[in-house]
């Protein structure tokens, strides 16, 4: 049999060993889970002083740039007086930001999301060492001198880049990479927003891509132990107390939440328009470097500073005050006018800074305009609820925006409410976007990916589902003399390639293809070789799969090996011949499957009994006489 070459730059690849059916599992998790929740909880732990390090980093160039002291207390750019100033400090800082993307790493661009996306799909999890500095850097100028962002975001990349610097001393596939970056992502948003449940959710919602206790398993436990941390260097609680709201489940309320979804479905999808079309605006500006365009919003995002203060920075504080049901009229219009535009405008031009904390702010603003409708329920209830829904709509996150927002008020009692509204607004980005905010950015990079978790038919269906049964075997007693005849024929209807040899008793001694076997016949020089029996042939005992292997574990040994066909034999050790599968047959596989969601039939139909459809008939006779 052919010889498979491998090439010596990519690695070797182990073949799928033989799984006894009664060794099958439910997950396929091992004990390496164990060495990789330890790192984790390493990087919890780091993710933790990394994301206190960067919030008061940001206090830091606040502090600087809109009150010139040297100081990392929190502070709030709206309580500033710089008069016509305040219109520039915005400009120097997206200049630095152009300077540190330019000279330093152009991948600080961007809310960090997308980002830890990329370098998880395309990049095997692999993170620059200068991008752990610069991204935390470069998001503290950005914040601290007025931009309109979170620092989630950033935190989550910046997290993601130390659980993957972590991970790369240590000798680990791109799927623990993977894993350790995702714990360290998780980490630093639950750091941030004492949010663990929520920012577990985040990762298996958007990072993991997958659903499996290997990595679900070190994800939560960083994500627990940055929480565990943030106690003892923030302190305990939720940032954002709310009152707790006792629902009254009247049709109105319910009928209300669905309506407060729908709109913040409406306007998470006109943001994400705005965003890239500003984005686009920025690309035919040909003459301009990319460097500059940080500068040119930082110029939107100081105009819009002037007219309302309150508007730039992370906004925490608007936050609070929209929960607390004290919004006015100014805040109201401030945050879904100002802060919209200089958001969209900002983000689009390539800045660094994050999504959530604005989202949060504008979702709460619009809620707080459906509260002058909507049947009254405590104060901050329609906000609550609309800062929720405005993160599963933009986001594509609807389990995430619920916790979320729960967490973060430690409102119990609305979680069912927020479970609508986050569902409906789930609904219509879905509808009616083909790409989140989130998306886009790696889709326009030429990398769409889908966010779909199905179970792979692969899985589902076993080999002897889809094998082949009606085939050409060959007994080991059989000699070339009397296969000549048979394989000079140009006609092969069943399209078989690999031959089967067996004993009196059915069972598998190896396998000879096609082409070995005209090979053979080719280079006979003696009459007594004609008469060698196909046993002489076999050079080894050949690989072979169960009839109640999954299919999955056909397609990964086939790709270890570099064969496209293996005998069936019995699982007890006996080696009994039961068919062949091939990679054709694997298709049938996906068939099925297009079958399942493309077929419509209708299975139960409703019948007329017999004695009501003579009475019919009887009445149309009468009325026909």
């Amino acid at each position: 049999m052919k010889e498979m070459t491998q090439d010596k730059d990519k690695p070797s690849i182990a073949p799928t060993q033989l799984i006894p059916v009664e060794t099958l599992r439910d997950f396929t998790t091992t004990w390496r889970v164990l060495p990789i929740s330890g790192l984790a909880l390493v990087i919890g732990v780091v993710s933790a002083y990394v994301a206190v390090a960067l919030l008061k980093l940001i206090n830091f160039f606040t502090n600087v740039f809109f009150f010139h002291r040297l100081s990392s207390v929190q502070a709030s750019p709206g309580d500033a007086h710089l008069g016509l100033w305040v219109v520039f400090v915005p400009v120097i800082g997206g200049l630095i930001v152009g300077l540190i993307a330019r000279f330093g790493s152009d991948k600080i661009r961007g809310h960090g999301i997308p980002e830890a996306i990329e370098a998880i799909l395309l990049r095997g999890a692999k993170v620059e060492p200068r991008l752990a500095i610069l991204k935390p850097v470069s998001t503290a100028i950005s914040i601290g001198s007025g931009g309109p962002f979170g620092a989630e975001g950033p935190i989550i990349m910046t997290g993601g880049a130390f659980g993957s610097l972590i991970a790369q001393f240590f000798h680990l596939t791109s799927a623990e990479r993977k894993t350790l970056l995702v714990a360290g992502a998780a980490a630093g948003m639950s750091a941030t927003f004492a949010a663990p449940f929520a920012s577990i959710m985040l990762a298996i919602e958007l990072l993991l891509f997958e659903w499996k206790p290997r990595s679900f398993i070190p994800v939560a436990l960083a994500s627990i132990t940055a929480a565990a941390a943030r106690v003892h260097l923030l302190g305990a609680g939720p940032i954002f107390p709310a009152p707790a709201h006792d629902v009254v489940w009247a049709p109105t309320i319910l009928l209300g939440c669905l309506l407060a979804g729908l709109l913040s479905g409406g306007l998470s999808a006109l943001l994400t328009q705005l965003v890239y079309a500003v984005e686009d605006g920025f690309a035919h500006i040909k003459k301009i470097h990319w460097m500059w365009w940080p500068a040119i919003g930082g110029l939107v995002i100081g105009l819009g500073g002037l007219l309302y203060p309150r508007a730039l920075g992370v906004g925490y504080d608007v936050i609070q005050q929209l929960l607390q049901g004290h919004a006015t009229v100014q805040v109201i219009l401030g945050v879904l006018l100002v802060k919209c535009v200089i958001w969209s405008v900002s983000l689009g031009s390539g800045t660094s800074g994050g999504v959530l904390a604005p989202l949060l702010m504008m979702g709460g603003a619009l809620g707080a305009v459906d509260a002058l409708f909507l049947p009254h329920q405590g104060p901050g209830f329609w906000p609550l609820i609309s800062m929720g829904a405005m993160l599963a709509g933009t986001m594509r996150s609807p389990l995430t925006g619920v916790i979320f927002a729960f967490e973060l008020t430690g409102d119990y009692h609305s979680i069912l409410p927020l479970l609508i509204a986050c569902v409906t607004a789930h609904s219509f980005t879905v509808l009616t976007m083909a790409r989140s905010i989130l998306t886009e950015k790696i889709s326009r990079r030429g990398h769409h990916l889908s966010r779909e978790y199905v179970v792979d038919p692969l899985e589902a269906l076993a080999v002897e589902d889809v094998m082949q049964t009606n085939i050409t075997v060959f007994p080991a007693e059989t000699t070339l003399a009397e296969l000549e005849h048979v394989l000079d024929r140009n006609d092969n209807p069943r399209g078989q390639r690999v031959y089967p040899v067996i004993d009196a008793n059915q069972r598998l001694l190896g396998i000879v293809t096609r082409h070995d076997l005209l090979n053979a016949l080719q280079g006979l020089r003696r009459g007594d070789a004609r008469n060698a029996p196909l046993a002489d042939m076999l050079s080894g005992p050949a690989m072979v799969t169960y009839p109640e292997e999954p299919l999955r574990i056909v397609v990964n040994r086939m790709a270890a090996t570099g064969l496209t066909r293996f005998p069936v034999v019995k699982a007890d050790g006996g080696q009994e011949l039961l068919g062949l599968i091939s990679l054709q047959d694997l298709l049938k596989a996906r068939e099925l499957s297009m079958l399942e969601e493309h077929h419509r039939e209708r299975v139960l139909r409703l019948r007329v009994p017999p004695s009501l459809r003579w009475r019919r008939v009887e009445e149309k006779n009468k009325q026909v006489e």
